[in-house]
């Protein structure tokens, strides 16, 4: 199996993980008229959590990007 893709399914994995972690402040109630668009100040492990899982989605991009320029 090729390193790159090997790579992106690991990163592609963190990522899922990262994203299912999360704390969803407003979910659909929020759409339908629920409670309003207020600003959520992030602090500690949350912080750390979204950052996180903004650069594995910018590494999984990247890795997909590569892996089509190379074209394996």
């Amino acid at each position: 199996m090729n390193l790159i893709i090997l790579a992106d399914v690991l990163v592609g994995l963190l990522l899922s993980i990262c994203i299912l972690l999360q704390h969803r402040a407003s979910g659909l109630s929020a759409t339908f008229g629920g409670a309003g668009a207020v600003p959520i100040q992030r602090r500690g492990a949350e912080k750390v959590l979204f950052t996180l899982t903004i650069w594995l989605c910018v590494i999984f991009f990247g890795l997909a990007v590569l892996n089509l320029v190379l074209g394996q």
